[in-house]
């Protein structure tokens, strides 16, 4: 058969990747699968004879979406096929559809339509992550995981991934930055208390910590994007120097030094985000009332 029945709802990576001859098969003996039938290239499988992906990039599926999925699927059966790939007479590998595999296990059905397709582990791999990258209901770190697992295991450039995947080099670009955040950022990104908008603000802060200073002010100031990014300006404008031992830049650790020689006394700078304190330390009262001194003089 000539034309993919499923073309023209892919994206246009997935569907370079499918149009090849040897990325194709279209299975033609109804007898090599038990009680399925052929309907323009699309099988009906024993979902028994189904086995989950295991280069699955989804993590999670949402309980509620999944009900209603199923719900949908008991009325009005499963619209959009699944894809397979075959492993042995009665054994197939999802490869792309494993939210509408798992929905329909939940309404009872004991087949389900599916497109078996030919492909290595590599190919399945690629196939099963642009499929489900294209997915609206992804969150942005799924997305950015799916991105990285393509360049790492696929062999894939960020130039070559963005034309599989029909997106700019730079969304692509802003998508693997996210997986640099600090992890509890990346998991208010999960779980939707901070926005993509959120997100690329603080990717643009250089400080692991400056980031989460601003990121805790997104959640307890509810900051709109816009606060955001000119928080951010500001923060990024703090970025510390080279650290010290202490854990503070080097310029706080020089300052250090040049106020312990102006009050002839030992003093700490400590800082936590936006917050610090300086502690000058005194063993006498004498030396007490000359430090208040010095400090009043310098008004």
């Amino acid at each position: 058969m000539n034309q993919n029945p499923k073309k023209k709802s892919l994206g246009r990576g997935l569907s370079a990747l499918l149009d090849s001859d040897d990325a194709i098969e279209t299975v033609t003996h109804s007898s090599s699968i038990h009680s399925s039938t052929q309907h323009g290239g699309i099988s009906q499988i024993l979902i028994e004879q189904i086995e989950v992906n295991p280069f699955q990039p989804r993590t999670r599926f949402e309980e509620k979406a999944l009900k209603e999925l199923s719900d949908s699927i008991v009325h009005y059966g499963l619209i959009q096929p699944i894809t397979v790939r075959r492993v042995s007479k009665d054994k197939y590998q999802l490869i792309s559809g494993e939210r509408r595999f798992k929905a329909s296990q939940v309404a009872g059905l004991t087949e389900i339509p599916a497109y078996v397709r030919l492909a290595d582990d590599k190919a399945m791999l690629e196939m099963a992550l642009i499929e489900n990258t294209h997915r609206e209901d992804l969150d942005a770190i799924e997305i950015a995981m799916g991105y990285q697992r393509l360049i790492d295991e696929c062999g894939l450039t960020q130039e070559e991934l963005s034309d599989k995947i029909g997106k700019d080099r730079s969304t692509v670009t802003n998508y693997l930055r996210l997986l640099k955040l600090p992890p509890v950022i990346q998991l208010a990104i999960r779980e939707k208390k901070i926005t993509m908008g959120h997100a690329r603000a603080l990717i643009n802060i250089d400080n692991p910590i400056n980031q989460l200073s601003v990121f805790d002010k997104i959640l307890d100031e509810s900051l709109s994007v816009r606060d955001t990014e000119e928080k951010a300006k500001i923060a990024k404008g703090k970025s510390p120097a080279k650290s010290s031992k202490n854990g503070i830049s080097a310029d706080y650790k020089n300052i250090e030094k040049n106020l312990s020689g102006k009050y002839a006394s030992k003093v700490k700078i400590s800082r936590s985000g936006d917050k610090g304190k300086i502690v000058i330390a005194f063993s006498s009262d004498e030396q007490f009332h000359k430090i208040l001194e010095l400090l009043h003089a310098g008004q």
